[in-house]
């Protein structure tokens, strides 16, 4: 199964990380539009995310929801149907819930960094250090806490949840 390391912060400053990530990438950003439904599992998380296109990725994932750099394992299907596989979803475990977010792609190396504007929410950064077969989580992790410095983001603004757990929680989170 892949995996990567994850981090991920509230951004309060977007015009500042966005230069910050822009000088470090060798490539301009991907504007990617996002809609997350969230289905009921009795363990990890299973989304799908539907495109603009009207292409959808069914993604399982587990990972801990810690504050600190996170291995996350994953899974991904694409599928041409995302509605029609929505509506089997939801049928067959229901809905936990809808994030819709705006994101920018920016590719350092390894890692994609995601700028993203949450509907509901605000704006945050997360990094993922795609992880080799066989590299260890600690290589990713260290690559993730050099770029969360070069980026200029403090420890305080980590964030442990995901946008499905913090939009649970209600506003302010």
């Amino acid at each position: 199964m892949p995996r990567n390391v994850e981090i991920k912060a509230r951004v309060w400053d977007m015009d500042e990380v966005r230069a910050r990530a822009e000088a470090l990438s060798d490539a301009p950003a991907l504007v990617l539009e996002q809609e997350d439904t969230f289905f009921h599992t009795p363990e990890g998380r299973l989304k799908l995310r539907v495109f603009p296109d009207g292409k959808g990725e069914l993604i399982a994932y587990r990972r801990p929801d810690a504050v600190g750099p996170k291995t996350s394992e994953y899974f991904v299907y694409r599928t041409p149907h995302p509605r029609e596989l929505a509506a089997v979803l939801e049928r067959a475990l229901g809905v936990r819930g809808v994030v819709r977010k705006r994101r920018l792609l920016y590719l350092v190396g390894q890692t994609r960094i995601h700028l993203d504007e949450v509907e509901g929410l605000g704006a945050f950064l997360e990094l993922e250090v795609v992880l080799a077969d066989g590299q260890a989580e600690t290589e990713g992790e260290a690559v993730a806490r050099r770029l969360m410095t070069k980026l200029g983001l403090r420890d305080e603004d980590r964030v442990a949840a995901a946008y499905i757990d913090l939009l649970e929680e209600g506003p302010g989170q």
